[in-house]
């Protein structure tokens, strides 16, 4: 019974020291699964702090599978199912104020595949581990035309999910 208090109270005490975007100089990194139409695949992404509200980062995202061939009958090459997106958010977590835990960031990138946005969410369990899941649209891609299977990845609805580190 005092091994079960004690790894409660440590678990709070954990939980309540954690924060989720600091300011100016803290680094985030995440790294998960996307989801979109037709493929699934890994995300990576660094965020930096500029300022008290305001980040900066990169992302790199890359289809492992991919449902649907190109026109000549082979499947999406490295350069379609790859994806690097420069992103600035706005991180809200203390300007809402519902939990020092939570962030909610809006935010948006330029990409290989198009101009887009996002909105996401962290959640930190600890200083250094939480969870995040983002959500991504384009606004303008590059192509306007008819795209192929391959040349609709990253250039469309993508959903991520995974772990945050703070360090």
């Amino acid at each position: 019974m005092k091994k079960t208090l004690l790894l409660v109270a440590l678990t709070i005490g954990f939980i309540g020291q954690a924060q989720v975007f600091q300011g100016k100089g803290d680094s985030k990194f995440n790294v998960g699964a996307d989801f979109q139409n037709n493929a699934t695949g890994v995300q990576a992404t660094y965020d930096y702090g500029l300022g008290q509200n305001i980040s900066v980062g990169l992302t790199f995202g890359y289809a492992l599978g991919v449902d649907g061939v190109e026109p000549d009958g082979t499947t999406p090459n490295f350069d379609k199912r790859a994806m690097v997106r420069a992103r600035f958010n706005a991180n809200l977590g203390s300007v809402l104020n519902i939990d020092p835990n939570l962030d909610i960031y809006p935010g948006l990138a330029l990409s290989t595949k198009n101009f887009g946005g996002h909105l996401g969410a962290r959640y930190f369990f600890s200083e250094g581990f939480g969870l995040y899941t983002e959500m991504a649209v384009p606004f303008a891609k590059y192509d306007t035309g008819v795209l192929t299977p391959g040349q609709e990845l990253y250039n469309q609805f993508v959903l991520s999910v995974g772990t945050s580190f703070n360090f």
